[in-house]
């Protein structure tokens, strides 16, 4: 049985990968930083019959992660979908900011990186999938540090990709417009009243040419053969998922 690890693993895209890699008879090794959907998650998994554990992580955290790929003696699969959102443009992101998305998004692909390919050296083969962005390509407004740190996740894919093609391991990256996860649903009902959630969820759904956001579901269909033996001849590539957003630009 192959061994899928993947960060934030509890909730939204990354639950929903674990899910579907499970489906397809991978063990699912979930990193999260919330006990409470790391071990829901575990729980749906099992359910459906597949077979998944969880291990509390802090992926920002040096010590976090090497403790727990410290845990794990086999990793088939990497999926480093762990990541946060910031709002605002350069003259917004004071320093602290900028620390906060670069600790998760930059530092926490690059913790997981550091842990885990050697254990794919070792095994000779390997297969590790990064959740970028459209915002790795395009420019955005408002979204200064996220950018920034979508950037770097395109830009580790590619250099991890070129480096260990000749010890059997295949890198790509995911590329996604908006989808609607507990985040965008938690933004909206956070920032906005009942009266004005249905005028901004049209405008979040009319950013993509298609009409509508995304779904993890679909984002976690093309994770899957990006991470299955399907794909073997697939490396160093950047898939847009965007429900026609680049488009147009």
């Amino acid at each position: 049985m192959r061994t899928a690890v993947i960060t934030g693993g509890g909730s939204g895209i990354g639950q929903a990968i674990a899910m579907r890699l499970a489906s397809e008879g991978c063990h699912a090794v979930l990193l999260d930083f919330s006990d409470e959907a790391g071990r829901d998650t575990v729980k749906l998994i099992i359910k459906d019959g597949g077979s998944a554990h969880y291990i509390n992580t802090d992926v920002s955290d040096t010590e976090s992660v090497k403790n727990a790929f410290a845990q794990i003696n086999q990793v088939d699969v990497l999926v480093n979908n762990a990541g946060i959102a910031s709002i605002g443009d350069l003259e917004n992101c004071p320093p602290e900011e900028l620390d906060r998305v670069y600790g998760v998004n930059v530092k926490g692909v690059y913790h997981c990186l550091y842990f885990a390919v050697p254990k794919m050296v070792a095994a000779g083969e390997g297969v590790i999938l990064n959740l970028a962005s459209i915002a790795s390509k395009i420019g955005i407004a408002d979204r200064f540090a996220y950018s920034m740190s979508k950037g770097a996740v395109l830009t580790m894919t590619l250099s991890v990709a070129r480096d260990y093609i000749d010890k059997g391991i295949r890198a790509n990256c995911i590329c996604p417009a908006r989808v609607r996860t507990p985040f965008v649903e938690g933004y909206l009902a956070d920032n906005f009243s009942d009266q004005e959630r249905p005028a901004m969820e049209a405008k979040l759904s009319a950013a993509q040419p298609i009409g509508r956001m995304g779904k993890p579901e679909e984002i976690a269909e093309l994770a899957a053969f990006l991470c299955s033996d399907k794909s073997k001849f697939i490396t160093g590539s950047a898939y847009d998922i965007d429900g026609g957003f680049t488009l147009l630009r």
